[in-house]
């Protein structure tokens, strides 16, 4: 399964913070129970690639979803 695939699997996320002082992005969903953990500075850099994949995103649908206009 690529990025760009879609999947009917449906999960919760949750971002928040340690008590060590790391960074957790928990996700939970049927049978997933995955517990990922960043240092602060990894998780300001993934922090960045969201905001860079939004903005890509948002341009990708305002040229109508990335498909090509035919001239």
């Amino acid at each position: 399964m690529g990025i760009n695939s879609e999947s009917e699997i449906a999960a919760n996320l949750q971002i928040g913070p340690t008590s060590v002082g790391t960074v957790r992005i928990y996700i939970e969903g049927n049978g997933i129970d995955l517990p990922l953990d960043f240092d602060p500075d990894e998780a300001e850099e993934i922090a960045e690639e969201l905001r860079g994949a939004a903005e890509a995103a948002r341009a990708l649908k305002a040229d109508g979803g990335g498909k090509k206009k035919k001239r």
